[in-house]
């Protein structure tokens, strides 16, 4: 096959090339259900490949996948979900994930996924800032929202031996009376398909709406990034409750006819190998913390699957040197990094399917529909930067056709600057156009590849009756890039001790988040402030950093 070179496809680049991809039309009518699966059915073609974390497995065609979706189409109408509403699923990797996400896009509605790992209260919140119309669920999943206020309907997979919660709709008793008839709703590129949130530093979660037309962007990463092809055995291992989940793991490779492969059970190091085995795989994608685990494992456990991977696309956090030596001398395939965000999905990538120069330690070239910046604010405006200076990595959207976000949900939060839309990193321009990651200019928490906002750790542990006041900041940490660590200062009457410590630990974690809770909490009596009142994040995470890596000492 031969590989275009990076200057080529930009040059090239057509907007309207992109969207002659697709069957339906972005103004005329389109159906993102359509798009990633009725115009892919051919007999025997499989879209899904699944295995549970008990052995059982499954495959799913796409003519499977479009009945089912029709019936699941015509369960919502049945419960008044019109297009544009939103249905949320609060469900790990099953095939009945498939049947919500495209189901729901069928019904001309959108899809907001909800992390299996969340606690009632981050369910909560996200719930009612979308006001979904119904969650769907299964029975390992129920018990979370009994505690959350006012919960939308709830419809659950009923696993075996469980009892399905008085109130609510069985999934497979429900869908199974629908008719397989359903016709695709027909909307416009703008009309959205998904509902995804992000989490802030200085406020709750942020919703991020996604229109269609952000579908040829999904694609166009698929093709020249990840380097999809129609020989591949394809596997994300990234949970499809996030983003690059969802966008890479579901709606990319059924975007682009191509089966996926869904693992329903904890990553560990064996069951990774075991599925590349099995099944195959050519093509991975996941986060550097998975990678790091593979690693430690050491080279006699990757020597089965030895040159079986053709390409691994990284995302989530900078991939360090390391990772990408250590792939190539022991799985014999190239590991290349990508950099994106909930908002903008992937926009700077070291190519699989395109010839430039890959530099240890970058994240690439901006994907060709994109045009990206380093920018420093000065005067309420964004100014480019040259080379070496580090600055903001944007996105100037005045030269970008591929760029689609709007704008926060129902939120008035600054994103962009003129053209600019800013993503809060910093980052340097290299000479040769390239971008290389530099930091967060933000008090975001990058853990095992999770993005974790500090306020949402800060607000529920405040919740709790011992705590008076609290901050929280990333800790570095060799494994998970960086751990939650959690400063409190304790309420009249409380004292420390490692019993209490445990106690706000668990409470985070199952009213939150469970990767989201703090490994770490030091109680202190008191907190760095600015004269205004303003917590430092900044100070507690140089004192932590300086505690793993002491700067040195001169004279």
């Amino acid at each position: 096959m031969t590989i275009q070179n990076y200057s080529d496809a930009v040059a090239n680049f057509r907007l309207e090339d992109v969207a002659a991809l697709f069957d339906g039309d972005l103004e005329k009518g389109i159906n993102a259900c359509y798009e990633c699966c009725d115009r892919h059915v051919a007999p025997g073609k499989v879209a899904l490949q699944w295995e549970g974390k008990d052995g059982d497995s499954a495959t799913y065609t796409f003519a499977q996948l479009k009945e089912l979706s029709a019936k699941f189409a015509n369960y919502l109408v049945s419960r008044g979900v019109k297009p544009g509403d939103r249905v949320a699923g609060l469900m790990p990797r099953v095939p009945e994930l498939l049947v919500v996400i495209l189901g729901t896009w069928r019904a001309g509605a959108v899809y907001q996924p909800l992390f299996t790992a969340f606690g009632p209260k981050a369910i909560e919140y996200r719930l009612d800032r979308s006001e979904a119309k119904l969650v769907v669920t299964d029975s390992v999943n129920r018990s979370k929202l009994d505690d959350v206020n006012d919960c939308p309907p709830v419809l659950t997979v009923v696993r075996s031996n469980a009892t399905l919660t008085a109130g609510d709709a069985d999934f497979w008793a429900e869908v199974d009376k629908q008719s397989t008839e359903f016709d695709p709703v027909m909307l416009r590129g703008d009309d959205l398909c998904m509902m995804l949130f992000t989490s802030g530093t200085t406020g709750l979660a942020k919703g991020v709406p996604v229109p269609i037309k952000a579908l040829m962007g999904l694609g166009q990463y698929m093709r020249q990034a990840v380097d999809l092809r129609d020989d591949d055995i394809y596997w994300n291992i990234a949970d499809p409750g996030w983003a690059y989940g969802l966008y890479f793991g579901v709606t990319g490779p059924l975007l682009q006819g191509h089966a996926t492969t869904f693992y329903d059970g904890p990553f560990t190091v064996e069951s990774t190998y075991r599925m590349i085995e099995k099944y195959k795989i050519t093509n991975l994608a996941g986060a550097p913390t998975a990678y790091r685990l593979l690693i430690a494992a050491g080279e006699q456990a990757a020597l089965p699957v030895k040159g079986k991977l053709r390409v691994v696309s990284s995302a989530g956090e900078p991939l360090n040197p390391e990772v990408i030596r250590w792939f190539e001398e022991h799985l014999a395939c190239p590991i290349y990094d990508h950099y994106g965000q909930t908002e903008i999905a992937m926009v700077v990538c070291n190519h699989h399917a395109l010839k430039h120069h890959v530099q240890p330690g970058s994240a690439g070239f901006a994907l060709p529909g994109y045009r990206v910046a380093v920018v420093a604010e000065e005067g309420g405006e964004a100014v480019e930067l040259p080379p070496g200076k580090p600055g903001i990595l944007a996105i100037d959207r005045s030269q970008s056709p591929l760029f689609w976000f709007p704008g926060y949900w129902q939120q008035d939060t600054k994103a962009f600057v003129g053209p600019y839309y800013l993503t809060g990193d910093t980052v340097e321009l290299n000479d040769d156009g390239s971008i290389s990651f530099v930091g967060r200019s933000d008090d975001i928490i990058t853990s095992s590849g999770y993005r974790i906002g500090p306020f949402d750790v800060e607000s529920c542990l405040i919740e709790h009756e011992a705590v008076m006041e609290t901050a929280v900041v990333g800790k570095p940490d060799p494994e998970r890039t960086e751990l939650v660590k959690a400063f409190v200062i304790l309420r009249d009457g409380y004292k420390a001790s490692p019993e209490l410590a445990e106690e706000l630990q668990m409470y985070v974690k199952h009213r939150l988040a469970a990767h989201a809770y703090p490994r770490e909490i030091e109680f202190v009596a008191e907190l760095p402030k600015t004269p205004s009142g303003k917590i430092q994040r900044f100070l507690l995470r140089k004192q932590e950093a300086e505690k793993v890596n002491p700067p040195a000492q001169h004279g």
